[in-house]
């Protein structure tokens, strides 16, 4: 009969089509396998099909053929029959159990046509193995490439901002230097730009890895049993608890942290920059006490945080662990009911663990990210300070043929934040080619006045004018250009004595740097090394003497050949004599340069073509030293004071 019955051939292979002719075929293939066994073990297909109604299969004859048995009942008992196989299948585990039977059958139906049931099994384990091997192999080339691709980015990242804060810091005019102490510049150029590379590689590697097995996981776990899916929602909801209270608690800290950072830094470096004064002081203890308490502070709060976040992950492996029991009793009763087969529920268990790993990984960028916040807040501060100092939308260009000509005009000046001005109401003007001395008491405004004319800082009221042109109006690169300035501290580079001079003109020739040395009065010492030009320069000029640094000073400024130059106190560390031969040489030097020189000594600027007297931010004197001698009280005290010594010298 069957060889003359229809063949059908299934056309549609979708996972819907073979999902629907499972469960329509489930059973008729278990009940099919069942008769055929019990032609050969009638008491196997009792124990699967029971008395079947009081039809004892156990009592059939070895070799009866079943099916010719059953076609000759009558069909009321063939409907009994059915009815009671469909009970007894019911009884034992219901639409899972009936597919795994079937699933029985189905090999046992492909030994019976002659295929090796064994062979195709181990050809279907040997092609997802491989299947497996090959993801696998994927997944770790991918990881690969996503470490080698969050590194680069970290890496870039780090240096970009590095050369945005360097670039910021070097437009920075005194007044945002003012705001910003040394120390945490340097904190913030280093240690916080590292806790966002840190931070920005981990997220690079997050971002691709954590999202995909999260919601991979999500998805198949949901897939093999939709109605655990709460016990997955549970773990992950008490995970971003904690992962948010830990964060409350952190983030206050790690700002603390940071600050307590540059504090550690400032008491470090004041004490290794005034160490000869610690000495002399006999105050070691004392400095070691203050470095101490800082120290000590810092390490509290990284203590205090360390301890937090040692106590999370003792918390999250719970947190997992619990889950892992949570889905096995869940699971465990559905298997009990034949609601769920063990192995999808150990399936579930995976899935739900690499749910709950990805969130662990999430979690420990959450660590790392207050502290990463901070320091991003802080690099931010610096990078959005606004900028006091620039250049005009509009430039007005200094004319080429420059007169050095400086004109103050009511100029008045106050320091940001300070209550009271500390120039006021300045007039007066500089001819080109004329050397301006500046003296006053201590505290009178001689720096700040210098330091407006290259707009370190700009006149808070008033106007200064260069060659006729206003200062804010000039662009600063023309105007700094124009300027040879050598400050009261002098600053020398890592380097070589030759790489310093070059720092004002990189092109200057040896013969151009000697005669700047000559004139400078510190060919001599420069002479007595074996290097000479190419004499090594520590960092700061610590190898060189107080004077020796300020006659270098003064020779790099003159390779420049400005025509302006400021001598802001720059002779303070040299010797009577040597000023005075200093003093002769850039008279014949600069006699075209128009000269300022801010001095304290009146052998200094007694010989200045004009002086100007400050006392407390007034212009209280102005004239040549003969003149100020009769007419300004507080010079000629200043100059009584030092007859002697200058006599003496």
């Amino acid at each position: 009969a069957l060889a003359d019955a229809p063949i059908y051939v299934l056309q549609a292979t979708g996972a819907a089509t073979l999902a629907r002719l499972e469960g329509i075929l489930a059973k008729p293939l278990l009940v099919v396998f069942g008769l055929e066994q019990a032609a050969q073990n009638p008491e196997q297909a009792a124990s699967m099909f029971g008395d079947l109604g009081g039809f004892d299969l156990s009592k059939l004859p070895p070799g009866m053929d079943l099916f010719t048995v059953l076609g000759s009942l009558p069909e009321a008992q063939r409907m009994d029959l059915v009815a009671s196989v469909d009970e007894r299948f019911a009884s034992l585990g219901g639409e899972k159990a009936l597919r795994q039977g079937a699933a029985r059958a189905v090999v046992a139906e492909h030994e019976a046509l002659g295929a090796d049931a064994q062979r195709l099994q181990n050809n279907y384990l040997f092609r997802v193995g491989g299947q497996m091997l090959l993801i696998a192999l994927i997944s770790a080339v991918a990881t690969i490439l996503v470490g080698l691709f969050s590194s680069r980015i970290a890496a870039g990242l780090a240096r970009d901002l590095r050369r945005f804060l360097f670039e910021k810091v070097m437009r920075f005019s005194g007044a945002e230097f003012e705001h910003f102490s040394t120390a945490s510049l340097i904190t913030r150029a280093t240690n916080d730009i590292t806790q966002v590379q840190n931070v920005m590689g981990i997220l690079v590697r997050m971002v691709f890895y954590a999202p995909i097995i999260g919601i991979g996981g999500i998805l198949r776990a949901i897939d093999k049993s939709p109605s655990m899916w709460w016990t997955i929602a549970l773990a992950v909801g008490i995970l971003l608890a904690m992962i948010i209270i830990v964060f409350t608690i952190a983030l206050p800290k790690f700002r603390i942290i940071q600050s307590l950072v540059d504090k550690l830094n400032l008491v470090a470096r004041e004490n290794l920059g005034g160490m000869m004064v610690v000495r002399s002081f006999d105050r070691e203890q004392h400095e070691e006490a203050r470095f101490d308490r800082a120290n000590r502070e810092l390490t509290d709060t990284n203590l205090f945080v360390n301890r937090l976040f040692v106590i999370m992950m003792p918390f999250m492996m719970l947190i997992m662990n619990g889950a892992t029991m949570l889905i096995l009793w869940v699971g465990a009763n559905q298997v009990a009911l034949a609601q769920m087969e063990v192995g999808d529920m150990m399936a579930f268990m995976q899935y739900a663990m690499q749910i709950v790993f990805a969130f662990l990984m999430l979690s420990m960028l959450f660590i790392m990210f207050p502290r990463a916040d901070v320091s991003a807040n802080r690099i931010a501060d610096v990078l959005e300070m606004p900028i006091s100092v620039l250049d005009p939308a509009q430039p007005k260009h200094l004319p080429e043929a420059f007169q050095p000509t400086i004109e103050f005009r009511d100029v008045s000046f106050r320091y940001p934040g300070a209550d009271d001005d500390v120039l006021r109401n300045l007039t007066f003007k500089i001819e080109a080619g004329q050397t301006v001395g500046i003296m006053g008491t201590t505290g009178s405004g001689k720096s700040t006045v210098v330091n407006l004319i290259p707009r370190f800082f700009d006149a808070t009221g008033g106007a200064i004018l260069v060659s006729g042109v206003d200062i804010r109006e000039a662009p600063l690169k023309e105007l700094r250009d124009k300027i040879g300035y050598i400050p009261q501290r002098s600053n020398l580079f890592t380097g070589s004595i030759a790489s310093n001079l070059r720092y004002a003109d990189e092109n200057a020739d040896e013969e151009t740097l000697n005669l700047a040395l000559n004139i400078a009065q510190a060919d001599d010492f420069v002479q007595e090394r074996a290097e000479g030009l190419q004499a090594d320069v520590s960092q700061g000029g610590v190898n060189y003497s107080g004077g020796q640094k300020q006659r270098l000073s003064i020779a790099r400024a003159l390779v420049k050949r400005a025509p302006l130059y400021i001598f802001d106190d720059s002779f303070s560390a040299l010797d009577y004599r040597t000023d005075a031969r200093l003093r002769q040489a850039l008279l014949k030097q600069l006699r075209h340069s128009t000269v300022l020189i801010v001095s304290q000594r009146i052998a200094t600027i007694k010989n200045a073509d004009q002086i100007l007297v400050l006392d407390e931010g007034r212009l209280i004197g102005e004239g040549t030293h003969e003149e100020l001698m009769q007419t300004n009280e507080i010079y000629r005290e200043i100059a009584l004071s030092q007859l002697k010594q200058e006599a003496l010298a």
